[in-house]
């Protein structure tokens, strides 16, 4: 199929740029095609673009044993990935194949007894999540011919950001809300790059940037969850990936994923469908589940009411990284959870600070507000009997609970302060018997 340039009036049999499998740029709407390039948008109906592949071919099984004699990082997965052959050889940070840790304490005080896992991606070059995504960005900016990195933040991607940019030789300058909590902060600043607090929520700040784009102040700049975004969302499936190879290359059953864009979701599910159509795993059902914070559930208010559309809301949470009053991939984890039988819940600020607290006591694992969100989403539908204990579930923590120290501090402080003597110790009640 020939595919529109930029200009959408002329077509081309082949991408311009060097970007691996990746063969084109498909409207989620119409299903229009363009060229590889910096574009977001559908030029037909304004629907998001996202990447196409001309997916290996051949046995499962052979593509399974390169797969697994390849890098311990997201670049294992390259024949599946926006990427250059060689892109394991170009300076980056090489997130990815963190821990899936069996938590079998946590599903004890859970009930759960099918097998509960901890997809924990704190163990990242930022410690979270957002690493593989901008890895697969850097790679399309680096394509594009970008001098300039650039993001609008809730904190994570900020970090990211400075962090691949600086690896990578590239000037940074990325934009966050100006009241983002300051261990994140200081996260973005210390990479050297450029750091912009904008007065306003994250929705402000992604409506500067997108301002930014068509100005000649940004010219030469990658915008990675803007001009840069279908590519950008593609470093999400890793996760898919990751997941379904450390189960020993099967689906799980349950699966239950933060919202804030919605992105992640969307693109974790693409990575399963991916996988099923390579024949690398068994085609069975899975059930999505998505989870927000109460005081930014947009997509979850408009599951539970039967809306297909999302009514933005203003965000007032703890859980800042989640904190998208407006998610561009909301109506598509609408049917996501719709079509896998999943469903779309959220939880108070006191609930994600209990479900923090919960995870590190049983399984040592310190998250992040949003790692909070999902496990106290998982705990309220296991409760309410939506998702079945009986059934393999993964949980994802996004990231590393140091960024958000400010929502457990009140409640995490010392347990006595005594003088250093044996009977002061005793005198405490500290001394089992």
């Amino acid at each position: 199929m020939a595919v529109q340039t930029v200009a959408g009036n002329t077509t081309s049999s082949a991408p311009a740029v060097d970007l691996g499998p990746a063969a084109a740029l498909s409207c989620r709407e119409c299903g229009e095609r363009f060229e590889l390039g910096p574009l977001f948008a559908c030029a037909s109906c304004f629907g998001p673009l996202e990447v196409a592949y001309d997916l290996p071919t051949g046995s499962p099984e052979e593509l399974r044993k390169r797969i697994e004699a390849g890098p311990d990082n997201i670049w294992r997965y390259a024949p599946l990935l926006p990427v250059p052959a060689d892109v394991a050889e170009k300076p980056n940070l090489n997130p990815g194949f963190t821990k899936l840790v069996q938590a079998d304490n946590l599903a004890r005080e859970l009930g759960v007894t099918g097998g509960l896992y901890v997809k924990d991606d704190s163990g990242n070059p930022t410690h979270s999540f957002k690493d593989r995504v901008v890895a697969i960005a850097v790679e399309a900016a680096r394509a594009f011919g970008f001098t300039t990195l650039s993001c609008s933040s809730t904190g994570n991607l900020a970090g990211a950001v400075g962090a691949a940019a600086a690896r990578a030789g590239l000037r940074s300058c990325v934009f966050i809300p100006h009241d983002l909590e300051q261990g994140k902060v200081v996260m973005a600043a210390v990479y050297g790059g450029e750091l912009v607090g904008i007065e306003g929520n994250y929705d402000d700040v992604n409506r500067f940037c997108s301002e930014l784009i068509g100005d000649p102040l940004g010219e030469g700049w990658g915008f990675v969850n803007v001009n840069l975004r279908p590519y950008y969302g593609e470093g999400s499936k890793t996760l898919a990936y990751e997941i379904c190879e450390q189960l020993g290359w099967r689906l799980p059953d349950q699966i239950v994923i933060p919202i804030a864009s919605g992105s992640q979701l969307t693109k974790i599910d693409k990575g399963f469908q991916e996988l099923i159509k390579l024949g690398l795993v068994e085609d069975r059902p899975y059930k999505i589940f998505g989870a927000q914070a109460e005081g930014c559930s947009p997509v979850s208010a408009a599951f539970k009411a039967g809306h297909d559309v999302v009514r933005p809301q203003k965000p007032n949470t703890i859980a800042k990284s989640l904190a998208i009053g407006n998610p561009a991939d909301g109506p598509y984890v609408l049917d996501i959870a719709r079509r896998t039988g999943g469903a779309v819940e959220d939880v108070t600020d006191e609930q994600v600070v209990d479900a923090i607290k919960l995870l590190a006591r049983t399984e040592g694992i310190f998250g992040e507000t949003a790692g909070g969100v999902t496990l106290g989403v998982t705990k309220k539908l296991i409760e309410a009997g939506v998702i079945d204990p009986a059934l393999t579930t993964v949980v994802l923590n996004t990231g590393d609970g140091l960024k958000t120290l400010d929502a457990v501090s009140a409640t995490s402080q010392a347990t006595a302060t005594i003088k250093p003597s044996l009977d002061a110790f005793r005198a405490a009640g500290l001394v089992a018997g």
